[in-house]
């Protein structure tokens, strides 16, 4: 089934549709732009069935700008209460927040060009496929519906990300430089419209062959977030969370989604086609379809690779130490080991010997020397403070909260890939899971807390609790409506979603990402402002813009 999905027909048309696109002109095309026919592609191809069908894999192919992508994390998990920096990577500056987080940011340069690529690929399928002959109208208006949901997602993103952005809702085909910043709730009006009218003419659930695709219920799920995130911005109005309510609501009832039982299964290796996935976004195994591929199996690891016993393998991953958890992710957040099953399906406690031999210890300094065979433990987590004693009696090294480092920690594990063709592989191959009904579930609690229906959101995150419980603990992590409060929905969050490229994004939502950086990530607190609730604008934006700066202005404090 997924070998037939939609991510195998992102071939080598996907580059030439998209270098057409954007030679056609968008406001992110740069100013002097060569006349040549790149792509080989006419742009009446684009008027042909098979014109709209290869646009839209296209647009699609676009969310790889952003889900599994380096930038996409960075912007989502460092900076944030629950990651700071490992010791490794150029872009520590990124979690700390200094002065080298400027205009010319290579990832935010990357996002803005590319989503607005896909934007106007969208435009470009919205307005050009009701005159195109030879095409069912029930195929027509299913491809329109999911160029409104793309193009709704991008811009979701982006207004998120920089506040007023240039708003182009019709295809652009020649260059121009004429460009502005459109008022925020202009374009939050414009992605419920594109969410709204997608809605009805989008399938229930993907095709097998076509595994990938957006559905109603994607999009159902995707615009209650977008009411959940108005209902907190410049734009909100007083409906914003009743109308989250409806449609989250309707994903959870309607859909045939389910939680599935154990925690651990939804990230597993080769489950990624699930019965709680509402939407991901497809990668390859092949070179020639993958793209850059899905990269985040690399970020969360520790450097267990020259420890005693141990070589890097395709299994335990190729550690990058860039991101580490914090003090308060692991010591609260994650607080509650005995009921809840989430740290250690999360988070890798133990390694396995794979190059056997005798060898002195690193870092555990209750032993001298250790020897292992092929497959015995050299490497424990506990996640908490073990007595020496205790440690001596262990015949591997213990590594426990108070030997962490910014190069030994817990490694996240719901992104591991040993499916790459060898250990040093970045182009990973596994599908990126982007909305999952544990979220869609956590998001109505926060739309029923925000209109004052508390019982309501705590039935909601019970069933979400339930589903994390150990066997038999199902009880225990039910919580009571006086249990409820915003620092609890807070960390449950933070319990079910770490390391799925939200948390920055909630976090600007709820408006208090400054106070949670200076309270838990002692690395950015000393430098973090408000301002930094908005990215920077690039430079080469606003250099491009007719008028420069003064008719397309910078964001405060860049």
């Amino acid at each position: 089934m997924k070998n037939l999905s939609i991510k195998n027909r992102m071939k080598s048309f996907v580059s030439s549709i998209l270098i057409l696109l954007a030679f056609l002109g968008s406001s992110s095309c740069e100013n002097a732009l060569q006349e040549d026919v790149i792509s080989q592609i006419g742009t009446d191809y684009l008027n042909t069935p098979k014109g709209i069908e290869d646009a839209v894999h296209a647009a699609y192919s676009t969310m790889r700008s952003w889900y599994g992508t380096e930038r996409g994390n960075n912007l989502t998990v460092f900076g944030t209460d629950l990651y700071t920096n490992g010791s490794d990577g150029g872009w520590k500056f990124m979690n700390t927040y200094t002065n080298q987080f400027d205009t010319r940011n290579g990832h935010v340069r990357e996002i803005w060009d590319e989503f607005y690529r896909g934007i106007n690929t969208c435009n470009a399928i919205i307005d050009r496929v009701p005159e195109v002959t030879g095409m069912d109208e029930t195929r027509k208006s299913q491809r329109i519906a999911e160029a409104r949901f793309i193009r709704a997602h991008h811009y979701f993103l982006l207004v998120q990300l920089f506040g007023p952005v240039d708003l182009q809702l019709n295809e652009t085909t020649l260059p121009t430089k004429a460009v502005t910043r459109t008022p925020e709730s202009e374009i939050y009006a414009a992605i419920i419209q594109d969410l709204e009218l997608a809605i009805p003419d989008l399938e229930d659930r993907s095709a097998s062959n076509d595994y990938g695709r957006a559905t109603k219920y994607a999009a159902e799920h995707l615009l209650g977030k977008v009411y959940v995130t108005k209902a907190t911005s410049s734009s909100a109005a007083g409906d914003d969370y009743a109308k989250a309510e409806t449609y989250l609501r309707d994903v959870i009832q309607n859909s045939g989604l389910r939680l599935l039982s154990n925690f651990g299964d939804v990230h597993a290796f080769g489950n990624e086609i699930n019965d709680e996935i509402i939407w991901s976004v497809q990668y390859t195994r092949s070179p020639l379809t993958n793209g850059g591929g899905n990269n985040t199996h690399v970020f969360f690891l520790m450097e267990y690779d020259i420890q005693p016993g141990m070589i890097r393998d395709t299994e335990n991953g190729r550690p990058f130490k860039r991101y580490r958890p914090t003090e308060y992710t692991l010591e609260t957040v994650f607080q509650d080991r005995e009921n809840d099953s989430r740290y250690k399906m999360s988070f890798k406690d133990t390694y396995l010997a794979n190059r056997p031999g005798t060898y002195n210890a690193t870092f555990d300094p209750t032993k001298s020397s250790l020897t292992f065979a092929q497959g015995d433990t050299t490497i424990f987590l506990p996640g908490f403070e073990m007595s020496p004693e205790e440690m001596s009696k262990r015949p591997y090294q213990v590594l426990v909260p108070s030997l962490y480092t910014d190069k030994l920690y817990p490694s996240l594990s719901k992104h591991l890939d040993p499916g790459r063709v060898d250990r040093t592989q970045f182009e990973g191959g596994r599908n990126y899971l982007a909305m999952r009904l544990a979220d869609t579930y956590l998001l109505l609690a926060e739309a029923q807390f925000g209109q004052g229906k508390v019982t309501d959101a705590t039935e909601t995150i019970n069933h979400v609790r339930r589903r994390a419980a150990w066997p038999g603990k199902e009880n225990e992590m039910e919580i009571t409506p006086e249990e409820f409060t915003f620092e609890f929905l807070m960390e449950e969050r933070a319990r079910e979603l770490i390391g799925e490229q939200t948390r920055w994004l909630d976090l600007k939502r709820w408006g208090n990402l400054v106070e949670r950086v200076k309270l838990h990530n002692p690395q950015a607190a000393p430098n973090i402002q408000d301002f930094h609730l908005l990215r920077p604008i690039p430079q080469n934006q606003i250099d491009r813009a007719e008028g420069g700066e003064s008719n397309f202005p910078q964001n405060p404090g860049y």
